[in-house]
């Protein structure tokens, strides 16, 4: 049973999120981030560390019964810098994880492994990756590392290709891939608990009427989201407005991550 669990990424914008939830459902939290951390709460307790430093990591994971990864480069940038927190920061923490007998680890993967699917295309779980990005590609190396400590070692892994998490969707791209707090609480809590989870890979979105994703792996699992982008139909519509149009972008899942250095042909990317 999951009691101690390991948060990188804590300082960051999703995992501020995250931690009142899972302090309140775990009797032990412990806070990784390379940003400082000044406000622990009773149950919760913090250990700095860098993707990319192995002691810092192995420090961090100990103690552990599973690891809620949210830490690395967070959105798209040059090869060096992805490389080491979302390539070699990813196997630093993997090995450490399993070196330290961690049984689960939830993976904050991203809808950019799929991001130059046209926004045209129902996609599952099953459909071959695209990503737009090397942040994308990144993320797909993480959920092929998944599969491997999950078949190789045992390790229970559950990668969510997040949408965009926030409380209100910011624009149209975002009410077919928002993604409420607390419908991503429910995502992770089944990371930490199903007893039947092996290796699944399931997507971080609500229950959203435009969707572009087939969530049927996570509906599995007994993902029930309780949240509606369509609720905030009128902010997202309005906050459209002020955004430029960008041809390419605008017809790819990954929006602007795709259109960013495109210079392919976009008739045979979104009809390949």
């Amino acid at each position: 049973m999951t009691q101690t669990v390991l948060l990188t990424g804590a300082a960051g914008d999703i995992g501020s999120r995250l931690r009142p939830m899972l302090r309140t459902r775990y009797g032990r939290v412990i806070l990784s981030d390379r940003t400082e951390i000044d406000d622990p709460a009773a149950n919760e307790e913090v250990r700095p560390a860098v993707l990319d430093d192995p002691d810092a990591v192995a420090r961090a994971v100990e103690g552990a019964d599973a690891v809620v990864h949210l830490g690395g480069q967070p959105v798209e940038a040059e090869w060096s810098t992805v490389n080491a927190s979302n390539i070699q920061g990813m196997m630093t923490l993997m090995q450490a994880a399993h070196a330290a007998g961690v049984a689960r680890v939830v993976f904050a993967s991203s809808n950019h492994v799929i991001g130059m699917y046209p926004r045209t295309a129902r996609i599952d779980h099953e459909r071959p990756v695209r990503p737009d990005s090397r942040y994308g590609l990144s993320k797909a190396f993480g959920e092929a590392l998944c599969a491997l400590y999950a078949d190789k070692h045992g390790m229970r892994c559950l990668s969510i290709r997040i949408g965009n998490v926030a409380d209100q969707p910011a624009d149209l791209r975002r009410l077919s891939i928002w993604l409420h707090p607390e419908d991503l609480f429910q995502l992770v809590v089944i990371g930490l608990e199903h007893p039947d989870l092996h290796n699944a890979i399931v997507f971080g979105a609500s229950d959203n009427a435009m969707t572009f994703w087939d969530n049927r792996e996570a509906f599995r699992l007994g993902y029930r989201p309780t949240h509606r982008a369509e609720d905030h139909r009128n902010v997202a519509v309005a906050a459209q407005e002020r955004i430029d149009p960008d041809p390419i972008g605008d017809r790819l899942q990954g929006g602007g991550f795709g259109s960013d250095e495109f210079d392919g042909d976009l008739d045979r990317t979104l009809w390949s």
